[in-house]
């Protein structure tokens, strides 16, 4: 019996594996394996609805976009040279942050999109942050960037386990960050990033 992780899937992958990978640099399959079992349809829908506020906040493509801003900690993480940088460091930007692994499917299937929105919204105004939580370090990061063409994200890493606290069901988690540093919006699990209606979405947060 094939018990690998299905190539394809909207599920996010559980935060059993950033624990493990944090505390021995091992991943741990078969704990994923479970959380994955147990997470099922009900757990999804729990996750999906835990922000959500009748009467208030919205979902546009997927992304559940609040009624009002919610305040962030200054996130730390690492660039590709290994400097130390954080989320206050993105201030008067608008932000996507995005929260990922190597080893976790749907955040690979949704790099390249991520990637695509970079090219056609990045510039002093907005800019795609996609911190991995992979033990491997950059090195890692690095290498899938170029395996698989994605030319326009810089790596950032999570060596201060800043965006691991973020995590409260799985990754991909990603974060609509204003240009105030606050949170906007959120999806948990992939989506197409480079989709019109998220353009449209994130084009709101930008300065006309």
């Amino acid at each position: 019996m094939n018990n690998e992780t299905p190539r394809h899937s909207d599920a996010p992958m559980p935060p059993g594996d950033v624990a493990a990978e944090h505390g021995g640099g091992r991943v741990r399959r078969t704990t994923r394996r479970a959380l994955l079992a147990g997470l099922g349809a009900a757990g999804l829908a729990a996750a999906a609805t835990a922000y959500w506020r009748l009467g208030s906040d919205e979902i546009v493509g997927g992304v559940l976009v609040h009624a009002r801003a919610r305040e962030l900690p200054s996130l730390r993480f690492t660039g590709g040279s290994g400097e130390a940088t954080s989320l206050t460091a993105f201030r008067d930007r608008v932000v996507l942050l995005n929260v990922w692994a190597t080893w976790c499917p749907p955040c690979r299937e949704e790099m390249p999109a991520l990637d695509r929105l970079q090219a056609t919204l990045g510039g002093p105004h907005f800019e795609v942050v996609a911190v991995s939580v992979d033990a491997g370090g950059m090195p890692v990061i690095q290498a899938f960037f170029r395996d698989t063409g994605v030319t326009h994200l810089h790596p950032y890493l999570d060596a201060f386990h800043d965006a691991a606290a973020l995590i409260e069901t799985g990754i991909p988690i990603t974060l609509l960050v204003d240009r105030n540093g606050q949170e906007a919006g959120r999806k948990l699990g992939p989506a197409a990033w480079d989709d019109a209606q998220i353009v449209r979405l994130i084009r709101r947060y930008l300065p006309a």
